[in-house]
């Protein structure tokens, strides 16, 4: 990162790609995107990193890509890309609930933000079955004495400080290779965060966070749920199915091959079969010296209904699991590559009974020339560049000694500040004594 100018590298790994997203602020508080760069992902399967050479190659490569289009669109400008702001996904991924509680000394003054910051740290020590580790504690209400549905504490008054704790876990492994794939790429984590969060902060609007929205992000290999209630994350889930599966459906079903199945599902798939007429057929090339192969649309479509319909039940369950099914004023929102099919949102209106709509990546984009990245596709990449600049805003707040300004940051309150330990850990992980990283990492 150069004097010039202050940059944020958002750096999705993914299941079907690797994208880096370069941004920075513009005058009026936006966020604009100055450069993108994408690889085709070999080493990660179903969110996880599997392969961690395949995965470093595709991480150099993105990352150099972005940098030539960062160079060539600002010649005038050096800009280093050291640090990356990374998602993490995957069938590992957790979630708990859990309340915990601190009593305060100094009962002569108000609530502090170091006080509430205490009681989040102190959460971290919770324990966890081996092998796992905290990625996130996400505050819900807070309590103080016997006042309770406090959604920000600072500056009352009070003995014992608690809260009930929405906590991400994950798979010391699988964060543990994320890490080795990041730094042998040449290149420093700033910070972790679950993709459906990152997600969220690019196609969510506030309004539709405090009043009650349910995230799904369908991504190459699965599925993200996360659902918001008064500005605050209230339940996360994984469902084990994405694009990947629909295409291996498609190329089962119809008898093509695997590319042949992608690409069908690119151009003409459709999430509702009655859509599509009956006589509608597509022909496709078939092996050297046979004729080419004809697949029905509307028998394309009703292939692709099947697999869309399990998801979006498994969707409703885990909104019914949350117990907040009637109350998502906002409805459900879809991004992801996968929302790109046709018809879907139409699809899961049908399957949950709630009002849909499709996520696009420009919810808080200031102007930007690459207008391919407010595509779904996209939205965990901006996502974790805007929630990097948020978490640089955090750190420059406890760096001066100031008091975050709004309620709303306050309750947002993640594991931001706390990475720092997790990332001095990966970092041992890397140079130093691997025995007892388990242990150690928690």
């Amino acid at each position: 990162m150069s004097n010039e100018l202050k940059i944020v590298v958002g750096l999705d790994i993914g299941t079907t790609k690797v994208c880096a997203i370069v941004g920075k602020r513009n005058e009026h508080g936006k966020v604009e995107v100055l450069a993108m760069g994408k690889a085709e992902s070999l080493g990660v399967i179903r969110g996880e990193v599997r392969n961690i050479e395949k995965t470093v190659k595709a991480i150099t490569e993105a990352v150099e890509k972005a940098k030539a289009s960062l160079t060539k669109s600002m010649p005038n400008i050096k800009v280093e890309v050291n640090s990356v702001h990374v998602g993490i996904a995957g069938q590992h991924i957790k979630s708990l609930q859990h309340r915990n509680a601190i009593s305060r000394t100094n009962t002569e003054n108000e609530i502090s933000r170091e006080d509430v910051e205490r009681l989040i740290k102190d959460t971290f020590n919770l324990a966890l079955p081996h092998g796992d580790a905290i990625i996130h504690v996400l505050p819900q209400e807070y309590t103080v004495d016997d006042v309770a549905d406090v959604y920000d504490p600072v500056g009352m008054t009070g003995v014992r400080l608690s809260s009930n704790f929405h906590i991400i876990t994950g798979n010391v492994d699988a964060i543990k290779n994320i890490y080795k794939s990041v730094s042998k790429a040449g290149l420093h984590i700033s910070e972790l965060i679950l993709e459906p969060l990152s997600s969220a902060e690019a196609v969510l609007a506030a309004e539709e966070m405090e009043a009650g929205v349910c995230l799904v992000d369908i991504g190459g290999g699965t599925t993200d749920v996360a659902i918001f209630k008064n500005g605050i994350i209230r339940h996360t889930a994984v469902i084990p199915f994405g694009g990947k599966v629909i295409t291996k459906d498609i190329e089962e079903g119809c008898n093509v091959l695997n590319n042949q199945a992608e690409a069908l599902k690119v151009r003409f798939g459709s999430a509702l079969a009655d859509e599509n007429r009956e006589n509608e057929i597509i022909s496709i090339p078939s092996f050297h010296g046979r004729p080419p192969k004809e697949v029905s649309v509307r028998n394309l479509a009703l292939v692709i209904q099947a697999r869309v319909e399990e998801i979006f039940e498994a969707v409703l369950y885990e909104i019914k699991s949350s117990g907040l099914e009637k109350k998502l004023n906002a409805g459900i929102v879809i991004t992801g590559g996968g929302s790109q099919l046709r018809h879907l949102d139409k699809l899961a209106e049908f399957v949950t009974g709630i009002d849909t709509r499709i996520g696009y990546a420009n919810e808080h984009l200031g102007k930007t020339d690459i207008e391919e990245i407010k595509s779904p596709v996209y939205a965990t990449g901006v996502g974790l560049m805007i929630k990097g600049f948020k978490s640089l805003d955090e750190l420059e707040d406890l760096n001066k000694g100031k008091k975050t300004d709004s309620a709303e940051d306050r309750k947002k309150i993640s594991a931001g500040n706390f990475l720092k330990d997790l990332i001095e850990k990966g970092t041992k992980w890397l140079y130093g004594d691997e025995e007892n990283d388990v242990d150690d990492f928690k």
